[in-house]
């Protein structure tokens, strides 16, 4: 794929790095990423990736703009309250770069549909803000074998990890799932809502640029992958720490032990 002169221009600073250059460049324009949710973390994500020049980005969000979202939610104005969040998205990446090809998806993730529409990507970026869903993202990517880059977020601080179970380190073991770190969700009431708990906005600013970060590394195979690794963030003492995860040996998804071999256990 050659660049042409406009898009030499645009990207001339990824250009520059040895890491990316013409090449990678070329190949994040062929990369196709889908983003689950459109909200605090989807906002900041899908905004860097249309900067990059991910040439394909898919969006799952069934909801809509509210006024309480603008705090943190930065893909989407006061004029675009009421509006999809997708469609807002949508007309916010079209005017920062044209070079991109946004699919809309304004439906809820279901075991029904995820299958369908995670095997149309390349890498799936999951920004969802409930266990439940995270755990059907984690399901679908297993099963479709595309890397998943998973990142949540609490009132100041977050986490990030990358996925890739049908994968080897260097040891040859596999890299664990999502359900090897979470086998199952917390009880009910047990982890409050950003509505019920609140949520600092810059928080979500913070670990959806590091979770686009972390999309670009795996599309263009550079640096140190967050496979097997998870990454805690805390806002309020800004500090950082990584801590190695494990395959669950007994892991109902991805061990040998698997006791879950398709979607229908999210109904």
């Amino acid at each position: 794929m050659t660049l042409n002169q406009q898009q030499i221009q645009r990207y001339a600073r990824h250009l520059l790095l040895r890491e990316v250059g013409g090449q990678g460049q070329a190949q994040l324009l062929k990369s196709r990423v889908l983003v689950v949710g459109a909200g605090g973390l989807g906002a900041p994500l899908l905004l860097y990736l249309a900067a990059a020049g991910v040439g394909r980005l898919g969006i799952v969000d069934d909801d809509t703009v509210d006024l309480s979202n603008l705090q943190r939610q930065v893909i989407h104005t006061t004029a675009d309250v009421g509006r999809l969040k997708t469609s807002s998205a949508q007309a916010a990446i079209t005017a920062l770069n044209p070079d991109v090809t946004v699919d809309t998806h304004s439906v809820r993730l279901t075991a029904t549909n995820a299958l369908d529409l995670i095997s149309q990507y390349d890498l799936i970026a999951d920004g969802s803000d409930t266990f439940a869903t995270r755990a059907l993202v984690n399901d679908a990517c297993f099963f479709a074998r595309k890397p998943l880059v998973s990142a949540a977020v609490g009132q100041f601080d977050g986490q990030l990890a990358t996925f890739k179970p049908y994968a080897e380190d260097k040891e040859g073991a596999h890299y664990p799932c999502y359900r090897c770190l979470f086998p199952e969700p917390p009880p009910p009431g047990t982890v409050p809502t950003c509505a019920e708990a609140g949520i600092l906005g810059a928080v979500t600013g913070v670990m959806g640029s590091l979770q686009a970060l972390e999309v670009i590394k795996e599309l263009l195979s550079i640096g140190d992958s967050l496979a097997g690794r998870l990454m805690i963030y805390d806002g309020l003492a800004a500090t950082q720490r990584i801590i190695k995860i494990k395959p669950d040996p007994a892991c109902a998804l991805c061990s040998d032990k698997a006791t879950i071999h398709d979607l229908s256990v999210h109904g």
